[in-house]
């Protein structure tokens, strides 16, 4: 009876509670995270294959560094994120601007900017391919209308304009997450900021670059972290869209390494790709988060 009154209470005891709460989130850190990570990295050692694998150290990597084609392939990529994400930003906060203003249809307006965000991607991914198709597209109708084309016009079977198509549809798709966070943002904002300035008469403008600006400012480098991170990781919008092509104009890091491992099944090489992703990504959002810090204390200290 004395044993089994002590099992119970051990039971009962805050550490046993500690541990059997942080448990599952310890097997989830542990299986889904961390061990496709290592083996990941103990495949990037190795040739990998549907024949087999055997450790071959360093060569995988002084392949890609030493690779002209993968080296514009990674500036290929951060060129396709930089102008998505700063494309997103600028329409975010101008989407935010109009919805926090007192305009009439506002809760309209506030309903259109959803759908784009809760749409499954493959499904509006359908709809811009119909759109850049150069034949019953739209988008190529108004311009053969108009006088702009001569004739129809596939805007993903050429290079220059299959790059710019697939931004626009990836700000398409990820300008309403910044507008909503942006809208929050500015609804925080306390309002006697904006009556004193009123009052000392400030003009529109002014309260927006010294007041909306600055007080947002933690967010909106908050919200350009996580759209460059799902920007950069970006797959299903250039893979349905264009695969890649045409002639490789598409093809980003994410695309490179679904190829490589999954479309040649030389797994090794792929898992080289991925771990230099996770790389780049890493220092990324450290450098990303050593700039909010600072951010973070310049608007607490005014």
């Amino acid at each position: 009876m004395i044993f089994k009154y002590k099992k119970l209470r051990s039971y009962n005891s805050p550490a046993f509670l500690a541990y059997f709460l942080i448990a599952p989130a310890a097997l989830y850190i542990l299986f889904i995270i961390a061990w496709p990570l290592f083996e990941t990295l103990r495949l990037s050692f190795t040739n990998s294959s549907l024949a087999g694998e055997d450790y071959i150290g360093f060569e995988n990597y002084e392949k890609l560094i030493s690779s002209k084609k993968f080296t514009k392939i990674v500036i290929r990529t951060f060129v396709w994120t930089f102008l998505s994400v700063i494309t997103k930003l600028i329409l975010g906060l101008v989407g935010a601007l109009l919805l926090n203003a007192k305009l009439r249809g506002q809760t309209i307006f506030r309903i259109l900017v959803l759908p784009p965000w809760i749409v499954p991607i493959a499904i509006g991914c359908l709809g811009w391919l119909w759109l850049y198709n150069g034949h019953f597209g739209i988008l190529a109708g108004i311009g053969m209308r108009t006088g702009i084309l001569d004739g129809p016009f596939g805007f993903l079977a050429y290079k220059q304009s299959a790059f710019f198509s697939t931004i626009i549809t990836d700000v398409w798709v990820g300008v309403p997450f910044c507008t909503v966070f942006f809208l929050a943002a500015m609804q925080a904002v306390p309002q006697d900021l904006y009556e004193a300035a009123y009052c000392d008469g400030a003009s529109k403008w002014d309260r927006f670059f010294k007041i909306t600006l600055p007080q947002i400012t933690p967010v909106i480098v908050t919200v350009a972290l996580l759209s460059a991170i799902a920007t950069f990781n970006s797959f299903e919008i250039i893979y349905i869209l264009t695969e890649g092509g045409p002639r490789g104009a598409t093809t980003t890091l994410i695309i490179d390494t679904y190829k490589m491992a999954l479309g040649n099944y030389k797994f090794g090489k792929g898992a080289a790709r991925a771990v230099i992703i996770m790389i780049l990504l890493t220092l990324f959002s450290m450098l990303y988060l050593t700039l909010l810090v600072k951010i973070n204390k310049k608007v607490s200290n005014e």
